[in-house]
């Protein structure tokens, strides 16, 4: 195995974007590392559309996202290895690997992108009451089941919780014949975008059940049904509210959590609520050299957002590489999330040495009407964006501009106001 420069763990739509990106800056000895058989990631078995619309101004399905940057890598002749695991990763970019071909190998690049996308929260996760039969499935394994393995999961359905994954897949089974019985969410509002709440349940008279949780699940070799109850404000049970509901399946679809588990072994430093590494502007973790990009940072609404964020990681770790990526000479600004606001992306900035704009990404931590989003540094207000409603399900973001921030800048704010 040859001497990499630039190693890229993740063959999704974040590891094909940076790879791109950072051979076209000058960076040609390229590895990237996927574990499954082919590249896309999840990419390929989202067949549904909608994809593609800020990045190609047109609309794509997920393999055809996928397959744009597929065939861009392979244009450049960037080297993959595909079916191959990463056992482990070091503080000093040793990455241990194993595939059938090589056995157990190790490389040390001169930097590494970090890509692993996001996995599901599962069933035991939830402390939902029952025994465990057949026919409980995570949302994004029933749609593998349907649209890869060409397997149906089952034909009476009750979904758990309303991610984008979740209100996909309640279309999905009922193309497919199924009778989809409700969508349950716990929380007051809904945790997936507002279109695919029209496009997915209302467009098929789905119901969708707020603050109500599944109490019970019943059966022992399969799933013969399940009760649904409505949940208080600290997310308890309500005695008296049951309704029982035939189903031969329940999908859960109850939030997606950073594969950070490679980003802990190298002790790089997790933000508590991102679930995903602390970065700066430039992308780069507290590990020097290391860079992280995609949902493996924090959970995205739009697939185009993680290719934007992937080619500043690409851009990112080439400069390293160059030894063109100057290290900042004064304190970081951290940025503040302030009322409204759940979490900001990066957490800091390092004023010296970033561009003339960085994209600062968060999400609100409620539904909000007839709200002002502003972003103040020192007090100052620097930027801001009005909306009629803010809901978590969808993805913000806010401008800040090198010129705002200074001399003496050592604080960033974003938070919403009324109107």
């Amino acid at each position: 195995m040859k001497d990499y420069e630039l190693v890229i763990i993740g063959g999704g739509p974040a590891g094909l974007g940076a790879a791109v990106k950072a051979y076209d800056e000058g960076i040609k000895n390229i590895l990237v590392v996927e574990r499954d058989e082919m590249l896309g990631g999840i990419l390929n078995q989202c067949i549904h559309n909608g994809f593609g619309l800020h990045r190609f101004k047109e609309e794509l399905t997920g393999p055809e996202y996928a397959q744009r940057f597929i065939d861009e890598v392979k244009k450049r002749d960037i080297d993959l290895l595909l079916n191959t695991i990463v056992v482990d990763f070091r503080e000093d970019k040793t990455i241990s690997l194993m595939n059938e071909e090589n056995g157990m190998f190790t490389l040390k690049p001169k930097a590494v992108i970090l890509a692993m996308g996001c996995r599901e929260r599962p069933r035991g996760a939830l402390n939902i009451p029952g025994s465990r039969p057949a026919g409980v499935y995570s949302a994004g394994t029933a749609q593998r089941m349907i649209n890869l393995e060409g397997y149906m999961p089952g034909k009476k359905v009750v979904i758990l919780g309303s991610g984008d994954i979740g209100l996909i897949m309640a279309r999905r089974m009922t193309l497919e014949g199924a009778e989809v019985k409700c969508v349950a969410e716990i929380m007051p509002y809904s945790g997936g975008l507002k279109r695919n709440i029209v496009q997915c349940l209302d467009d098929f008279n789905i119901p969708l059940y707020f603050n109500t949780t599944i109490s019970s699940i019943e059966g022992v070799d399969r799933v013969t049904g399940c009760t649904l109850s409505k949940v208080d404000k600290n997310m308890k049970v309500i005695p008296g509210t049951e309704k029982h509901f035939d189903c031969d399946t329940i999908l859960l679809s109850v939030g997606l959590l950073p594969e950070n588990e490679l980003t802990k072994e190298a002790n790089i430093e997790i933000d508590p609520k991102t679930k995903g590494a602390v970065v700066s502007d430039r992308l780069m973790t507290s590990v020097d050299g290391v860079f992280a990009a995609g949902n493996v940072l924090h959970v995205h609404d739009l697939v185009d957002y993680v290719t934007e964020e992937s080619e500043l990681a690409g851009k990112s770790a080439a400069a390293y590489i160059k030894n063109e990526f100057k290290k900042s000479k004064e304190k970081p600004i951290y940025l503040k999330a302030g009322d409204g606001i759940s979490y900001t992306l990066p957490q800091y900035i390092n004023k010296d040495t970033m561009a003339d704009e960085a994209i600062i990404r968060f999400r609100v931590n409620n539904v909000y009407q007839k709200r002002i989003l502003k972003m103040f540094v020192d007090g100052k207000e620097v930027a801001k964006k009005r909306k009629l409603v803010y809901a978590p399900g969808e993805m913000e973001n806010l401008i800040l501009k090198k010129k705002d921030l200074g001399e003496d800048a050592s604080n960033i704010e974003i938070k919403l106001e009324e109107i």
